[in-house]
């Protein structure tokens, strides 16, 4: 009887069990579990991308070669002219002629200027006259002592009165010369503010001449350099006001040094340039120390650490840290003394992003 009790309650109890869930709530089910899945593969991919950014950097490298090297010191000068004088009296007067004028070209010898010298002339033309008498009477003389008449001291004084009149006509001649400007050069007259009636005085008064044809760029160079820099040094010249440039040598330095200034004066001879002017500034680059067969790399790809310098290197991929030693450095180039070789390959952009052993890909490399 109580078997035939259970069995309703447990055929009661199938009925519910296999009644079908509500789908509203299987359904929020199924999208939070997909909003677990998504967030969990967005956090994983972003895992796995930071990971390989970390892993490999885009850099650019350059071929290390080996070449020729040259370092400049960097100075400004003036240029100036080869043959740059004035001219001055020699005696003071008063100016009675000009004979040239500012900007026109003279000779050497060339007068330019006389001063007063008539008094000079006066005795010039009183010795001419006193030479001429003499003349004669050396030659009477001459004839009389030729013909064995007369007394050889008679002979011999006229001699010597002729001789000593000549010698006082020259003296006279070279006093008079000094009342007059001369040109030491050949040249142009660069500066002149002389005017007739003025008075010339020695080492006041004078005519400036210039040979603008043979110029020169005079500088001084610092002591430090006394041992690099020399007759003969590789230099290049640049003149911004004339937008011109030369490479030349340099032609003359100094062996004294300068006490005041600490250094000692160079020259270099230009050639002839129509823009080229005296007085104009010029900045000179003078070759204090060169080598054919050098490593050099741009500054910009080396690093600084307490340990030294250095650089990385592409080898397959990878990073490679190189102790190097740098020697000279000039216009943006360094030269490697020791730490690396002609064929490596050089990184140069990304360097500082990276460290010894990351991986590395090359999206540029120069030869």
């Amino acid at each position: 009887m109580k078997k035939l009790l259970y069995i309703p309650v447990i055929l009661l109890l199938a009925a519910c069990s296999s009644k079908p869930i509500d789908k509203k709530t299987e359904l929020a089910d199924l999208q939070k579990q997909q909003q677990d899945i998504n967030a969990k593969i967005i956090k994983l991919q972003a895992e796995v991308g930071t990971t390989e950014v970390a892993k490999t950097t885009d850099v650019s490298t350059i071929e290390v070669k080996a070449g020729s090297f040259i370092n400049y010191i960097q100075i400004q000068g003036k240029i100036d002219a080869q043959d740059n004088v004035i001219a001055y009296p020699q005696s003071p007067g008063t100016i009675t002629a000009i004979y040239v004028k500012p900007g026109q070209h003279v000779s050497q010898g060339q007068v330019l200027v006389q001063l007063d010298n008539s008094v000079m002339q006066q005795n010039i033309a009183q010795t001419e006259a006193q030479v001429s008498l003499n003349q004669t009477l050396y030659q009477r003389q001459k004839n009389l002592w030729d013909q064995k008449i007369g007394t050889e001291v008679q002979f011999l004084q006229a001699q010597t009165n002729l001789q000593s009149s000549k010698k006082a006509l020259a003296a006279l001649r070279s006093q008079a010369n000094l009342y007059r400007i001369t040109s030491p050069i050949n040249g142009t007259i660069d500066q002149m503010d002389l005017k007739l009636g003025q008075v010339a005085q020695p080492g006041t008064t004078g005519i400036r001449i210039v040979n603008a044809d043979v110029l020169k760029v005079k500088a001084d160079v610092p002591e430090t350099y006394a041992g690099t820099v020399g007759t003969g040094n590789v230099v290049k010249i640049l003149v911004p006001d004339a937008k011109d440039s030369i490479i030349t040598k340099v032609t003359f330095a100094a062996k004294a040094i300068d006490p005041t200034s600490r250094s000692f004066a160079v020259e270099v001879k230009l050639p002839v340039r129509k823009t080229l002017r005296p007085n104009m500034t010029a900045i000179i680059k003078i070759a204090n120390y060169s080598k054919t067969n050098a490593i050099v790399v741009p500054v910009r790809a080396v690093q600084k650490s307490e340990e030294g310098d250095y650089v990385f290197v592409n080898e397959n991929g990878t990073a490679k840290r190189k102790a190097i030693k740098i020697g000279t450095t000039y216009g943006g180039q360094s030269e490697v003394l020791s730490g690396l070789k002609a064929g490596e390959q050089l990184i140069t952009e990304g360097a500082a992003d990276i460290e010894d052993g990351d991986k590395v890909k090359v999206l540029q490399s120069a030869n």
